[in-house]
Parts: C-alpha cells; structure tokens; sequence
C-alpha cells in the first residue's frame, strides 16, 4: 500500500478537488483498492463522493486507537473507491498529536490499512501544524497543488525550507499546477517558468462538482480536465514504481520487489 498526500500550506487552491479525482483515478483508471482519507473538518471530500455528512465526532478518535480506521471506512459508489470521511472533532487534532509526543502515530494506522487498499490518497488540511507534519512524515508522495501566481508559489517554497530545516519527509514533493488559466497573463508566465510541471486547468465541470457530487472523470471521461487528472494519477503511479525499484536495489538481500503497478 501506497500513500498519496494533496497538501498545502494554503487553503482554496483546490486540495480537495483534486484529491477526490485523484482517488477516482486510482481506483478506476489503474484499477487500485483505494481509500480516500479526509484530515480536514470540513468534511468536503465524502460529501463530494456523495457520502452522507458524518454526525458522530469518531473521526479523531481513531487517531487516539479508540475506534480502528476499519470501522469508520465507508463504500462509495464507485467500484473499488471507500472513504474515511471527516467530522469537526478533526478541528483538535492538532492539540491532541501536540499531547501524545508520537510522531509517527499516523503512519502506523495507515499500516493498518495495508491489507486492505492498494492506494491511499489524503485529503489534508492547510498549513504547517502538528497535523501537517504528520502527514509529511507518513506520505510516500505530496502533492502540492499551486495555482500559477506569485503568492501561491511562494507558499510551495515554504513547505520545501519547512522540510528541509526539520529533515522531515520520505517522500518526493510533487508540484503541480491547479486551477490554470492560460489565458491570464500572470498564469501563463508561471506555466512558461516551470514547463515540466504537470497542469490540471480551470473546467467549470471541477466547480460543478458540489452539485453533481461525481468526480470529473465519472462526467465526461474525455473532457481537458479529466484528461489532466489520468495524466497527473500516471505520473504518480510511475513515481512511485521508480521509488519501489530503487529500494528493491538497495537491498538486495530482500529478493525482488514486487512492482506497484498491475
């Protein structure tokens, strides 16, 4: 099993769009048991799957091994897609990671989850918290979604001094720009400046998605922005296949790995 963070040190840059359509890609493009893990409190990412509204407060509590992740994991209607929706109690996850001193909490429950998914990508909450490090600890790839101006840039570059100081991360730091507009001067400069950055695009079908509670790619498969989507999901898959075979020659000892791609 493989983890996938959609994180950012800001918030409305599509963090959650994106990885309920990354999700959606896993499970149904390559064909991966995937989970998609809500860490905000703003419950977006099951209500976006059509998951009806949590009512409990049990979402921290598995972070405190009072319910397993197990039990809270609910089917969508997408084959192979589930979710472990959020809830407000999320809102003192912070001050409860400050409390316990464990670092590595929640990458010791997404162990536990390995017998069951092939994939899971995170829904994560913005900035640099208790949380945050966390996630940055547990992941095998962030992602860091950047809309193409100056301030959100700025932002991206945070993150990787924030990484660096604290020697945080085993994972690659995987920019990409979201919510483009090629048509805007300030956008066009960005994408020209980093042409090797994949690029999801402003569709309105992404903003349509509070309405039609289906991931783009669910809408219309051959649309720009589905496209972007299995493109960026294809990039992942291979980062994390190319990760796989480095490890498999580092120890040698082990025997092969097997690949991560079916």
């Amino acid at each position: 099993m493989k983890t996938v963070a959609v994180y950012s040190l800001k918030g409305g840059v599509g963090k959650t769009t994106l990885a309920v359509n990354l999700a959606w890609a896993s499970a149904t493009l390559s064909s991966r048991r995937t989970l998609l893990w809500d860490l905000d409190p703003q419950a977006a990412a099951g209500f976006l799957l059509g998951c009806e509204q949590p009512r409990g407060r049990e979402a921290r509590a598995v972070f405190s091994r009072d319910i397993a992740p197990s039990k809270l994991v609910r089917r969508t209607g997408i084959e192979r897609l589930s979710v472990l929706p959020a809830d407000a109690s999320l809102r003192e996850l912070d001050r409860f990671f400050f409390d316990l001193g464990k670092k590595k909490r929640l990458e010791k429950l997404l162990a536990l989850l390995g017998a069951e998914f092939d994939r899971v990508v995170l829904d994560c909450p913005p900035g640099l918290t208790e949380t945050s490090e966390q996630i940055l600890r547990a992941a095998d790839v962030v992602l860091v979604p950047v809309i193409p101006s100056p301030l959100s840039r700025r932002a991206l570059d945070d993150v990787v001094g924030h990484l660096d100081r604290k020697r945080l991360g085993r994972g690659a730091i995987l920019p990409v720009y979201n919510m483009a507009d090629r048509r805007r001067r300030i956008h066009a400069a960005a994408l020209e400046a980093n042409p090797a950055w994949p690029i999801v695009p402003m569709a309105s079908l992404f903003e349509q998605m509070s309405a039609t509670r289906r991931p783009v790619g669910e809408v219309a498969r051959r649309s720009p922005g589905a496209k972007a989507v299995a493109e960026l999901w294809a990039r992942i898959e291979k980062r994390l296949a190319e990760d796989a075979d480095r490890a498999a020659r580092a120890a040698p000892q082990a025997g092969p790995m097997p690949s991560p791609l079916k």
